[in-house]
C-alpha cells in the first residue's frame, strides 16, 4: 500500500530552515533521560531532539546511543546536548565527547551552562550547527558574537536551570528578538501550543520544551515518576541552590527540601551541600519512581502534562493548539 501523504500542518520559521524540521519545537536535552528512544521519537514527530552527551560519559556508550538513534529515526537530522560545566573535571570529559559527536556527524549541539566560545571553531570545521542556552538576553549577545547559530533563551519558570537574574519568559521573548539577530526559541513555562503563537508574534523563531515532554511514553523513565509529573500542577516546584547563585528549578521534595534547610542556615560553600547535589540520586529517582529524593529538574510547565502519552501525541495536540491560538487572533478586530 502506498504511504500516505504528510499532511500535519506546519509553520515555517528561520529554525525551520535552520535544521529542516516541520515544526519549530526543540525538546531540550534531559539529563540521564534524553537516549535514544526518546530522541528518535522527538525527530520523527517533526520538533528536533538532542541526546544527553553526560548521560552516557563514556566515548563508545554514546557512539553507539548515536547510532541507535540514527536508526531508529530512520536517518533523520538529530541533536546532542552539551552542557560546559564550571568543574575542569566534568570538561575533561566532555572533550573526548566533541570527538564522538564531530566523528558521528551529528548535525546539530544544544550547549548550556558555560561559554561555548572555546568549542565552536570545532563544531563549525565539522558543519555542526550551534544552538546555546542561556537564561539571560545579556549571555545571548555574548554567545551571538561567539558565533552560534541560534541562542534558546529561557525565562524563570524553567524546570533546570533559569539563572540567578531570573527573567520571566513573556520579558525574555519580547526582549530577545530586538536585541539578536540570529534565530531565537523561547523556553521555560511552554507546554501549550498557544504559548508558541505568542513566541512567534513576538518575534521568536520556535520553542523549547523540558517539563512537558516528561510524561512521554518513550521516555526511559519509572511510570510512577512520570505518574507524579502528571499530577503535578507546577506550583509544586522550588528554586534551590540560590545561595550558590546556581538556582535550580526542581521538584519540591526531601532532597530539595533539605537543601533549602541548609541554604537557611547561610551555608554557602558547594562543600556543604554536595552529599544532597549527587546526580546519581536524581538517576536512581528515574530508574525506582521514588520522586522523595533527587534534585528533579521541573518546570511550571508541569501544569500541562496531565496524561502519560506519545511524543507524537504531545506534539500533535501542541500543534493543535498554535493554530487555534492562531484562528483566534485573525477573528479579532485589530
Amino acid at each position: 500500500m502506498a504511504s500516505q501523504p504528510n499532511t500535519r500542518p506546519k509553520i515555517r520559521t528561520r529554525l525551520t530552515d535552520l535544521l529542516g524540521i516541520e515544526h519549530p519545537i526543540l525538546c531540550g536535552g534531559l539529563m540521564h533521560l534524553a537516549d535514544a528512544n526518546y530522541v528518535a521519537a522527538v525527530v520523527n514527530a517533526g520538533t528536533m531532539g538532542f541526546i544527553s552527551a553526560l548521560t552516557f560519559p563514556d566515548p563508545k556508550q554514546l557512539q553507539d546511543e548515536i547510532q541507535k538513534c540514527r536508526d531508529l529515526s530512520g536517518g533523520k537530522s538529530f541533536g546532542v546536548n552539551l552542557y560546559i560545566s564550571p568543574r575542569q573535571d566534568a570538561n575533561d570529559r566532555l572533550e573526548k565527547l566533541l570527538t564522538v559527536v564531530r566523528d558521528e556527524n551529528v548535525a546539530v549541539v544544544e550547549t548550556a551552562g558555560g561559554n561555548p566560545g572555546p568549542i565552536i571553531p570545532f563544531m563549525k570545521e565539522a558543519g555542526i550547527k550551534v544552538i546555546h542556552k542561556v537564561p539571560a538576553v545579556r549571555f545571548a549577545l555574548s554567545a551571538e558574537r561567539a558565533g552560534v547559530d541560534a541562542i534558546s533563551l529561557v525565562g524563570a519558570e524553567c524546570g533546570g536551570h533559569p539563572g540567578y537574574m531570573m527573567v520571566g519568559s513573556m520579558v525574555q521573548a519580547a526582549d530577545g528578538p530586538q536585541k539578536l539577530s540570529v534565530p531565537v526559541i523561547l523556553g521555560g513555562g511552554i507546554g501549550h501550543g498557544s504559548q508558541l503563537t505568542a513566541a512567534l508574534a513576538m518575534g521568536c523563531d520556535g520553542i523549547l520544551m523540558g517539563t512537558r515532554m516528561l510524561v512521554s511514553s518513550e521516555l526511559q523513565a519509572h511510570k510512577d515518576y512520570k505518574q507524579r509529573v502528571a499530577e503535578g500542577t507546577g506550583l509544586d516546584s522550588i528554586v534551590v541552590q540560590s545561595k550558590l547563585k546556581n538556582h535550580h528549578r526542581v521538584l519540591d521534595n526531601q532532597t530539595a527540601q533539605a537543601v533549602l534547610a541548609l541554604e537557611n542556615q547561610g551555608k554557602e560553600t558547594y562543600e556543604d551541600y554536595t552529599h544532597l547535589l549527587n546526580g546519581k540520586l536524581a538517576k536512581e529517582a528515574y530508574t525506582s519512581g521514588n520522586t522523595d529524593q533527587g534534585l528533579l529538574d521541573y518546570g511550571q510547565s508541569a501544569c500541562f502534562a496531565n496524561a502519560i502519552e506519545s511524543v507524537e501525541t504531545i506534539i500533535t495536540q501542541f500543534m493543535d493548539e498554535a493554530f487555534t491560538a492562531k484562528g483566534r487572533i485573525l477573528k479579532l478586530d485589530f
